[in-house]
């Protein structure tokens, strides 16, 4: 399964990377707006300097909502570098535009689904990769893993190549459970990466192993 990095923020990125497991990044309009990224111009800049970093997929996400505006600005943000991937929402639209920029050579990850039904149209439209929002689906006691279960089970059935994109991640156990119910990516904030790190366990064995040394140095 690959990781991928769910912000705009450039330092946390570099960690990600550094630390060996980062795959791609995802953004948003909300996440651009939190590091202070305003500006069709300083938006670009801030996506080219992110795709230098990282080697795999870059999503970034349209703003406009017709289908004209869609594929026009989604044209532009392929432009940015070889591995932006455009971020269309599931919307009839958005479906549309799918369709057009993917026909045209456009890498699309279609973004804000909560159904099985709209993932079928995600793959149906050619998009590379479907977003269910795992962590939104929980938060209106709905079951996200579930989603990702079905997701999966229907996307081998048909045979679909479109990869799931688990999105809305919480913590490391949605990395977990996202893993053993199908997802092929997740994109989720660091702090949930580096959880994954934590075991008590560990660091009892680890405090012993320190001092059984210490204490053969003697």
């Amino acid at each position: 399964m690959k990781f991928f990095l769910d912000t705009a923020n450039i330092d946390q990125i570099k960690e990600a990377r550094d630390l060996g497991v980062l795959d791609g990044v995802t953004t948003n309009p909300s996440l651009m707006a939190k590091e202070g990224i305003t500006g069709k111009d300083n938006i670009r800049k801030h996506y080219e300097e992110i795709c230098k970093i990282v080697d795999g997929d870059v999503s970034a996400e349209v703003i406009a909502t017709e289908y004209e505006e869609m594929v026009e600005e989604g044209e532009y943000l392929a432009e940015i570098a070889d591995n932006i991937v455009v971020k269309i929402p599931m919307i009839k639209d958005g479906v549309k535009a799918i369709r057009h920029l993917s026909d045209n050579g456009i890498k699309i990850n279609c973004t804000l689904v909560f159904s099985a039904g709209q993932a079928i149209l995600c793959a149906k439209a050619g998009a590379s990769y479907v977003s269910p929002f795992i962590g939104r689906i929980d938060d209106i006691n709905w079951n996200g893993m579930q989603l990702i279960h079905d997701i999966a089970e229907i996307y081998a059935v048909q045979g679909f190549e479109t990869e799931i994109l688990a999105a809305s991640i919480r913590s490391s156990l949605h990395i977990v459970e996202s893993a053993r119910n199908g997802a092929d990516v997740v994109t989720c904030p660091l702090d949930a990466i580096l959880g994954m790190l934590k075991h008590p366990l560990t660091d009892i064995g680890l405090e012993k192993f320190l001092a059984d040394h210490k204490n053969a140095q003697k």
